[in-house]
């Protein structure tokens, strides 16, 4: 189809309307193929090197998938409206006494009050000590770490995604990362410990209204010296935020004075 005059590049466009690309956002996000336990509200396939962001409601769940088991994740999250109130990974960490994601473990602000839970995980290889990757690091390595090259920073994107919610770099804490893991040797040293394989997810539900943001990128331990990142399937959908009675509230000392922090925030505010 020739393109070459404006009613040949309109036709052209439309004649695109309902292909699927290998990795792309479906909207709505009814239409996605895959079965959800609730309503989905967020559905995408992001591709290895580019990034995505959305605002989700209290209460919806957010399943991350590692499709070929090359994916890395490194998300960050925002309480929506309070860009000051962030994901903190440092007391993520040492309020739980555990340097080490999985399902049970809460992603805590700096105000003592509760983000997100992960209610689910079969990968076990995450990571909450080293942050994404720099654009510094990723020239020295590959050649180039700008957004637009074949080889982005994860920092890099991120500043995007940031942008696209009215926030500025300065706002970027350190990231956790997902799919890809990191142990800590008995000499304090790091071992970069990669992923579970193709196919292993894990699910984070929103106990605040957060604002996320996610960049697909190489781990910067990643020992490879190719830029190897293949696609992150994103799912979301209605469901309901952790209360008195889930197992997750009582898990821990620590993570139940989160919650009721986390309450007791937005009762006061006519949000709980």
């Amino acid at each position: 189809m020739a393109t070459a005059t404006t009613h040949g590049a309109r036709d052209h466009a439309r004649a695109q309307h309902g292909t699927r690309d290998g990795a792309m956002p479906v909207v709505p996000a009814t239409d996605w193929p895959d079965a959800a336990p609730g309503t989905p509200v967020w559905a995408e396939t992001v591709a290895g090197g580019n990034y995505t962001h959305r605002v989700l409601a209290r209460g919806t769940e957010l399943r991350l998938t590692d499709l070929a088991g090359d994916a890395c994740a490194h998300l960050l999250l925002y309480a929506q409206g309070r860009p000051w109130e962030r994901l903190n990974t440092a007391d993520t960490v040492k309020v739980q006494w555990n340097a080490y994601l999985g399902a049970g473990r809460l992603l805590l602000s700096d105000q003592g009050r509760v983000l997100a839970s992960v209610t689910a995980d079969s990968s076990g290889r995450h990571d909450a000590l080293c942050g994404t990757s720099t654009l510094r690091r990723n020239t020295e390595r590959y050649g180039d770490g700008t957004p637009q090259s074949a080889s982005p920073a994860g920092r890099e994107l991120l500043k995007l995604a940031a942008s696209k919610n009215g926030l500025e770099p300065r706002d970027l804490p350190p990231s956790l990362s997902f799919f890809q893991g990191v142990r800590i040797r008995e000499d304090g040293t790091t071992e970069f410990t990669g992923s579970a394989g193709p196919g292993a997810a894990v699910t984070l539900r929103a106990e605040q209204d957060l604002t996320v943001l996610i960049a697909n990128v190489p781990h910067p331990l990643d020992p490879r010296p190719a830029y190897t990142s293949t696609p992150l399937e994103v799912l979301a959908w209605r469901a309901r935020p952790t209360s008195p009675g889930d197992t997750l509230w009582d898990a821990t000392p620590e993570g139940r004075r989160a919650f009721l922090n986390t309450v007791d925030f937005l009762t006061a505010r006519g949000l709980a």
